[in-house]
């Protein structure tokens, strides 16, 4: 019969190798397929509009999805710790600039008055955490507590805001975007996070599986393989399919020195991997 769902797959068909259908189809039908060539096909026709005078595309094309959301505030605006207003009076009244030290346990430590890691360690169990999660990137201080409180919102607060920065960011992925100093600047300030944390951001793996495919080997390209050095430990077949088949076809076509720069990015994955793994075993026999 004529389902809907059959209907989709006898038009898909039709589109390829319209000799193999003859039925009629009707114009108007559910769409069940998502077109994989859209990315592309809407980033090519910006380049012929750009070579040709007119203005490129301003649609998004982040892996066929939506529009992305309004990039009214800029990425590295949210990497400075925002003055809290909650408590900070409190704080001034009971002890002045000597608050670091205060031994209340009710009374919250705003975050941008922490300057040293001996006020880390007195207020770590009453710090205030920013609302700008950006700013934990370039603040070791905040990175030390990341590590030694291990709190899930924090982490999922970072992750979203991260994921959300990624996305509207990414070069390769927004046709209109054409910063692509910033975003190198923002995927270095990522990295060195990950290092000093010695562990990858779930947000930055996500990242780098989703647009690899789309990846040209160019744009950015000190900065995705340094990223991509820091991707947590999971299921080969993984592995396999979201990053060795992407880079597998930049590989082959590409110069000696791209090569050597793809093989080196995979030793330092597996050294992070080793030196990860090796620790989560000492912690296992020690407990």
């Amino acid at each position: 019969g004529m389902q809907s769902h059959l209907q989709a797959l006898l038009s898909l068909y039709k589109l390829f190798c319209p000799e193999q259908v003859t039925i009629t189809l009707p114009g108007k039908m559910k769409t069940y397929f998502k077109n994989s060539e859209g990315p592309w096909k809407a980033a090519i026709t910006a380049v012929r509009q750009r070579n040709q005078g007119i203005s490129p595309l301003s649609q998004a094309v982040f892996l066929g999805t939506s529009q992305p959301q309004s990039r009214k505030r800029k990425w590295n605006a949210q990497l400075v710790i925002p003055a809290s207003s909650r408590n900070t009076n409190n704080l001034e009244e009971a002890g002045g600039k000597n608050c670091g030290y205060l031994s209340s346990t009710d009374v919250s430590f705003p975050v941008e008055q922490l300057q040293t890691f001996p006020q880390l360690l007195q207020n770590i169990h009453r710090l205030e955490f920013p609302s700008q999660m950006g700013s934990v990137l370039t603040n070791p201080l905040l990175l030390h507590y990341m590590n030694c409180v291990k709190d899930e919102s924090i982490y999922l607060r970072l992750y979203y805001w991260m994921g959300q920065m990624l996305q509207e960011e990414c070069t390769w992925s927004v046709v209109d975007n054409q910063n692509e100093e910033e975003f190198k600047s923002f995927l270095e300030t990522i990295y060195k996070a990950e290092c000093f944390l010695q562990e990858g951001f779930s947000a930055c793996e996500e990242f780098l599986y989703k647009t690899l495919p789309l990846w040209d080997g160019s744009c950015c390209r000190t900065e995705v393989l340094r990223l991509i050095t820091w991707i947590p430990l999971s299921s080969s077949s993984d592995i396999k399919s979201y990053l060795y088949d992407p880079l597998a076809q930049l590989f082959f076509t590409s110069s000696i020195y791209f090569k050597c720069s793809v093989l080196e990015s995979l030793k330092e994955l597996l050294q992070n991997w080793l030196n990860g793994n090796v620790i989560q075993v000492d912690s296992e026999f020690s407990s």
